[in-house]
């Protein structure tokens, strides 16, 4: 069993099932980079300090080069002996320079320390997220301009509304992952704060200078206070959050997808490669890539009720149960960025049934608002007008007939208003170019719009990487 690095105060060696049940490392062993980033920034920071010579910050800092070198090479012991990533880094630096080793902690706890790392892991993570959201929505925003055309049912209630270009449709989710990458970076502004200084919880005597080490790790500003410092968990909240209403818009598509590539609906159907069959059934091929993308979302709110119930009623400021915020976080952080990249490949390799979508559009009195709105301009007010279209409705469906069908002498049986003008009110494309309204589903309002995002996503990829 490891000597621990603080068991100076302890007359006993830990039990070796508290030892188990304790250790964090084969979860936060992933954060290892950060962990080390992090260590260098603080050693060259004590050194600038001169509350080590610099002498010693050189040789440190070569050593944990050298640390995290055996780490990638696999070649680094993570037992559980070591507690957690961070105590694993230490022993071994000792292990290979003495005491010198145990310099590194001077004005430093394990407290600032993960915080620090979990700052620094999320950074990237947001970024990432906000780079796939990006790609995600540039595959969107070509989908659709390649299916500018076509044209299919809008639902309601998932009853048939009114006709709607599909583009119209797949723009409605751009829009949603537009909101999804702002939400991010909303989350990375607020992540985007050093921790490291405020050590247990009251902050250090010793002089160093925070300042130095935000700029040296890229962090635009410090944390005000020391003990909320090391108990906020609020960005990995916010980021839960933010994931889990993504995960949320996610599961509406997919669903959607699930519905399309049915028989009854036979509106899409979903590449081979994105499919599988079943063990008893030859003809079953099963659309489990989205059935898993709106499973998966259940996992991800599960992680966000984790963190706000471990985080309720918690007693500044440090406690070993932010110890358990890390899975959850992890857990949330590989099923986004594995669903949204595996969303931009597989909405590419869907083809949509035109004809199919078309002949729905039609069906179902989709039409009846624009019969109603053609009344409307003759003159007629509009809750007469509604009733008027209704008991069209009705007779259509008593003969089994669409309202395309009806002719002007019908039409004009239940109101005089109707003549042969009527007709380019019940012709699909017609009504669906004169929704023209901003956001509207018209050809022309669709099309400034893809544009307008394209060019948008250009500037914020832009920013992104720069």
């Amino acid at each position: 069993m490891a000597d621990k690095l603080w068991q100076g105060r302890f007359d006993q060696p830990t039990n070796r099932q508290v030892e188990d049940y304790t250790a964090s490392i084969q979860t936060d062993g992933r954060l290892y980079r950060y962990d080390i980033e992090g260590s260098i920034a603080h050693c060259r920071m004590l050194g600038e300090c001169k509350i080590i010579s610099h002498d010693e910050a050189s040789r440190i800092v070569e050593n944990l080069g050298e640390i995290l070198r055996e780490i990638e090479r696999g070649k680094f012991d993570l037992s559980p002996s070591s507690e957690d990533i961070h105590m694993a880094i230490e022993q071994r630096l000792i292990q290979k320079i003495g005491e010198l080793g145990g310099k590194l902690h001077t004005a430093r706890s394990r407290n600032d320390q993960i915080c620090l790392d979990m700052r620094l892991y999320m950074r990237d993570v947001l970024t990432q997220c906000r780079s796939l959201l990006i790609e995600l929505q540039k595959v969107l925003v070509s989908v659709a301009e390649e299916n500018l055309g076509v044209i299919m049912p809008g639902y309601t209630h998932l009853q048939h509304a009114q006709p709607i270009l599909l583009s119209h449709h797949l723009m409605a989710y751009c829009e949603m992952f537009r909101r999804d990458e702002e939400r991010f970076e909303d989350c990375y502004r607020r992540t985007n704060v050093l921790p490291l200084g405020s050590a247990a919880l009251a902050g250090t005597t010793f002089p160093i200078d925070m300042e130095w080490t935000a700029k040296y790790l890229h962090f635009p500003k410090v944390t005000s206070n020391s003990i909320d410092a090391v108990s906020d968990r609020d960005y990995l909240i916010e980021f839960n959050a933010a994931s889990a209403i993504l995960m949320m818009h996610i599961s509406r598509m997919a669903e959607e997808l699930i519905l399309w590539s049915t028989t009854e609906f036979a509106f899409i159907d979903i590449s081979d490669a994105f499919c599988t069959g079943s063990s008893i059934m030859p003809q079953k091929k099963n659309p489990d890539v989205p059935e898993l993308m709106r499973g998966k979302t259940s996992r991800v709110y599960g992680n966000l009720m984790t963190l706000l119930t471990l985080t309720k009623a918690l007693p500044l400021a440090y406690n070993r149960d932010l110890q358990e915020d890390k899975e959850p976080v992890f857990d949330t952080a590989d099923t986004v960025i594995s669903t949204v990249r595996l969303l931009a490949r597989l909405l590419p390799e869907i083809r949509f049934n035109r004809e199919r979508m078309l002949d729905m559009a039609g069906r179902g009195f989709t039409l009846a608002t624009d019969l109603a709105d053609y009344l409307v301009r003759k003159g007629v007010p509009f809750r007469k007008a509604h009733h008027v279209v209704g008991q069209i409705v009705q007779h259509c469906i008593q003969k089994n007939i669409e309202l395309r069908d009806c002719s002007v002498e019908e039409l004009k049986s239940f109101h005089k208003a109707f003549d042969a003008d009527v007709y380019p009110y019940l012709e699909i494309s017609s009504v669906v170019d004169q929704r023209t309204s901003s956001g509207g589903t018209a050809t022309s309002r669709v099309r400034e719009a893809i544009g307008r995002t394209r060019t948008e996503l250009e500037a914020r990829e832009m920013i992104l990487k720069s």
